[in-house]
């Protein structure tokens, strides 16, 4: 199984004066633009999620949004409050395995995509940083678990020049 991690997009400053609720904060449109090419980029080289889970936030619905029209998944991303700020990972593992895909993906907030990635690779944390509209591969050999995860690639929009 190949699980993505996605950190959302550029979305601005936490505690911008025009979003007082900061759930509804969108992408930038430089943001938006930048990941779209780092979906595009990646596409080429094999990321082909089935599935794309989200944070209800608008800045990750609108990543995930941006994943699925980008690979032409034809089903919307759908929305986990266990992806919200505050992720909870054993719920995350058991929605992943109801799903009976190859490949999904995960799109949440820093610092928990942060501490999910190295949970599941079983590294210390903070040893895993996400930029804005980073992508992370693990791959499991058998089922999602924690401490299973190995690493394939982890790449940020900036890597690839977008």
């Amino acid at each position: 199984m190949m699980l993505y991690l996605v950190r959302h997009a550029f979305a601005g400053q936490h505690g911008d004066p025009n979003y007082p609720d900061d759930g509804l904060r969108p992408l930038t449109s430089k943001g938006r633009k930048r990941f779209r090419r780092l979906v595009k980029k990646l596409a080429r080289r094999g990321f082909a999620p089935a599935v794309v889970a989200t944070s209800p936030l608008v800045r990750c619905r609108q990543t995930a949004d941006e994943i699925a029209a980008r690979l032409d998944l034809g089903e919307d991303p759908v929305e986990l409050a266990a992806l919200e700020p505050g992720s909870q990972l054993d719920p995350l593992i058991e929605w992943t395995r109801e799903q009976g895909a190859d490949e999904v993906a995960w799109v949440g907030h820093a610092p928990d995509i942060d501490r999910l990635a190295a949970v599941l690779l079983g590294a210390r944390a903070g040893s895993v940083i996400f930029a804005k509209g980073a992508v992370a591969a693990v791959r499991f050999d058998d089922e999602i678990a924690p401490g299973q995860g190995e690493l394939l690639w982890f790449v940020a929009p900036k890597t690839l020049g977008c």
